[in-house]
């Protein structure tokens, strides 16, 4: 048994980046910081940022490069998939979260769902709104 999923909530750090694929694919590109707050040994209140890197693909992606922008916050849900390439001789990695599931949060729109495993939100759409309530924790 194997399993790949991650369910992040953080807020964008840039604006997303929507482009085309040679076959006319639509990927969306962004990045989303989670913080951790605790209290250290003395009581005072440290913090620590992780930055992720998000990729969304289809309509979603479109979705996301009109909606969404820096400093909006998104519940993100999806797999971790690792990219390798080489530049100038040294081979690089980035690891990013290929997104399966974008939930627009502290705003007036609703959530898309690519999988469409919620109520369906118009006949002719593959999507599927959320709202807060649907989020499982």
């Amino acid at each position: 048994m194997s399993l790949n999923k991650t369910m992040i909530i953080g807020r964008l750090g840039q604006d997303p980046d929507l482009k085309g694929t040679p076959n006319g694919t639509q990927v969306c590109n962004f990045s989303v910081a989670t913080t951790e707050s605790w209290k250290d040994k003395n009581g005072n209140k440290q913090e620590k940022t992780e930055w992720h890197r998000i990729v969304v693909w289809g309509k979603l992606a479109e979705i996301c490069g009109q909606y969404l922008s820096k400093g909006r916050q998104v519940y993100i849900e999806g797999s971790l998939q690792t990219r390798s390439w080489e530049k100038d001789g040294v081979k690089r990695y980035s690891t990013e979260i290929n997104a399966k599931t974008v939930q627009f949060l502290g705003g007036a729109q609703g959530g898309i769902d690519q999988n469409n495993n919620s109520r369906q939100a118009d006949e002719d759409e593959s999507e599927s709104f959320y709202n807060s309530d649907d989020i499982p924790f």
